[in-house]
C-alpha cells in the first residue's frame, strides 16, 4: 500500500506540474504599444495586443514581436546629384511607425531595412529634381516631399513615415569655396547698400531741416511785419485821435473871448513871420497897399472864421 501510494503521490505531482505548464504556455501578457502575431500550425492565426491573452499550448506560437511605438532610424551619408549637376554628400533621419503588424511581418521581410533603402532612393530622386541653391533654401519642402513619396510606396509594408529630416547636405570643397565668394559678395554688397541708404536719408534729413528752418524763418518774419503793421497802424491811429482832439479843443477855445484873441494874435504872427520870410526870399516885395495892415489880415482871416462858424 505504501508503495502504491507512493506512485500514485508522483503522478499527481506530475500532473500538476504538467497542468502549470500548460497555463504558463497558453497564458501571454502582451506590453503596452507591442503586437505579437500568432501562428497556428506555422499559419497566421491573430494578433494580439497589449494586455492578458491566451493561446492554445503547443500549438499556437508567437511568430513576431512589433513594436508600435514612434522609431527613428539613421540614414547613412549618401552621394546625390542635383539638377544643376551637383554632387552632394546627404544623411538624414526617419521617423516611423508601424501601423499594421501583419503587414509589416509578412509583406516584407526587414522593414526597417526596406523603409531605410526606399528614403535613401527617394532622396536621391527628389534632390535631382531641384538646383543646390534650393537644396538649402527649401529643405521643409524637401522632406515633405520625401515623406509623401515613401509613405505612397511603403502602404503594402504597414509603415506610416511620419517626418524625415535631413541632417546635413555637403557639397563639394569647390563649391563650398565659390558659395563662401558669393555669400562674401552679397555681405559686401548689402554693406553698400546699408551705407548709400544711410547717406541718402541723412542728406534727406539735412534737407528736411534745411526747408523746416526757412519756412519758419518766413513765418517768423511774416509775424515780425503782422505785428510791426499792427504797431505802425495803431500808432497812426493814436495820433489822428490825438489830433482830432487838439482839433476839437482848439475849436471850443475858439467859441470864447478869449480864444478869438488868441486866434487873432496867433494869425497876426504868421502874418508878420510870413513877411519876413518873402522878404529874406526876394529882394523886391511888391504887395496891395490894402494888404500891407497887418491888422487888415487878421481882419480878413477873422472874416472867414466867423463866416466858417456860421456855416
Amino acid at each position: 500500500m505504501d508503495i502504491l501510494f507512493q506512485y500514485l503521490f508522483r503522478i499527481e505531482v506530475l500532473i500538476l506540474i504538467l497542468v502549470i505548464v500548460i497555463l504558463k504556455s497558453s497564458i501571454i501578457f502582451v506590453p503596452q504599444n507591442r503586437a505579437y502575431l500568432i501562428e497556428r500550425f506555422g499559419k497566421y492565426q491573430s494578433t494580439r495586443e497589449a494586455g492578458l491573452n491566451f493561446i492554445v499550448p503547443f500549438i499556437d506560437r508567437i511568430a513576431s514581436d512589433r513594436s508600435l511605438k514612434e522609431q527613428a532610424v539613421d540614414v547613412p551619408s549618401q552621394s546625390a546629384i542635383t539638377k544643376d549637376n551637383i554632387s552632394l554628400s546627404v544623411d538624414g533621419i526617419l521617423y516611423f511607425r508601424v501601423l499594421d503588424p501583419y503587414k509589416a511581418s509578412y509583406g516584407v521581410d526587414d522593414y526597417v531595412f526596406a523603409v531605410t533603402q526606399l528614403s535613401q532612393t527617394t532622396m536621391r530622386s527628389e534632390l535631382g529634381k531641384m538646383e543646390l541653391d534650393k537644396t538649402f533654401e527649401e529643405r521643409d519642402v524637401l522632406n515633405t516631399n520625401i515623406v509623401a513619396a515613401i509613405n505612397e510606396a511603403a502602404g503594402p509594408w504597414g509603415i506610416q513615415v511620419l517626418r524625415y529630416e535631413i541632417k546635413d547636405i555637403v557639397p563639394p570643397q569647390t563649391i563650398m569655396e565659390a558659395m563662401e565668394a558669393q555669400m562674401k559678395a552679397e555681405r559686401v554688397k548689402r554693406a553698400q547698400i546699408l551705407e548709400s541708404e544711410g547717406d541718402r536719408q541723412a542728406a534727406i534729413n539735412v534737407a528736411e531741416g534745411q526747408k523746416q528752418s526757412i519756412v519758419l524763418q518766413a513765418e517768423a518774419q511774416k509775424e515780425e511785419q503782422i505785428l510791426r503793421a499792427q504797431g505802425e497802424a495803431n500808432a497812426i491811429i493814436a495820433v489822428a485821435e490825438a489830433q482830432a482832439e487838439a482839433l476839437y479843443k482848439v475849436g471850443e477855445a475858439a467859441n470864447t473871448e478869449q480864444g478869438q484873441k488868441a486866434i487873432q494874435l496867433d494869425l497876426a504872427t504868421k502874418a508878420i513871420e510870413a513877411k519876413a520870410a518873402i522878404a529874406r526870399e526876394s529882394s523886391v516885395v511888391l504887395l496891395p497897399d490894402s494888404g500891407n495892415d497887418a491888422a487888415s489880415i487878421v481882419a480878413q482871416a477873422m472874416t472867414i472864421i466867423n463866416t466858417l462858424n456860421k456855416g
